[in-house]
């Protein structure tokens, strides 16, 4: 089985950041090992925004959180564990995470609410 590799802190780019953080999916993984206290499975994660995620997939998004820096990744036994870098993050790039988690939130939030308004909104009958 192939190692893990990380980036150091040193080599972790705004640009790689905001690239791992463009994919809605991805980014709503990280939202939540952002806010969470400790590490999870990636199993924790085939169901994303109501939208089911083929394994395979999912180990990609991992990768490529990882590759970016945002995650670190820990096999443990057939389960591979992964936790959120912020503290490490903010201390190279202050505010940055928080301000995407942010502006993450405010648009999760319009999704719903529109969302909402398009499940309340009758169907006209056709005829």
């Amino acid at each position: 089985m192939r190692p893990l590799t990380h980036p150091s802190m040193e080599d972790i780019t705004v640009e790689g950041i905001l690239h791992a953080l463009s994919d809605p999916v991805r980014v709503a993984i990280f939202a939540e090992l952002a806010g969470s206290a400790c590490a999870h499975t990636c199993s924790n994660f085939l169901q994303v925004s109501d939208r089911s995620i083929p394994k395979s997939t999912l180990s990609q998004h991992f990768r490529a959180l990882r590759e970016a820096g945002l995650i670190r990744s820990e096999r443990h036994g057939v389960e591979m564990h992964n936790s959120s870098r912020c503290e490490e993050i903010e201390r190279r790039f202050p505010g940055l995470l928080a301000a995407i988690m942010n502006a993450h939130r405010i648009q999760s939030a319009g999704r719903s609410r529109a969302a909402k308004r398009h499940a309340a909104t009758p169907k006209a009958k056709a005829g």
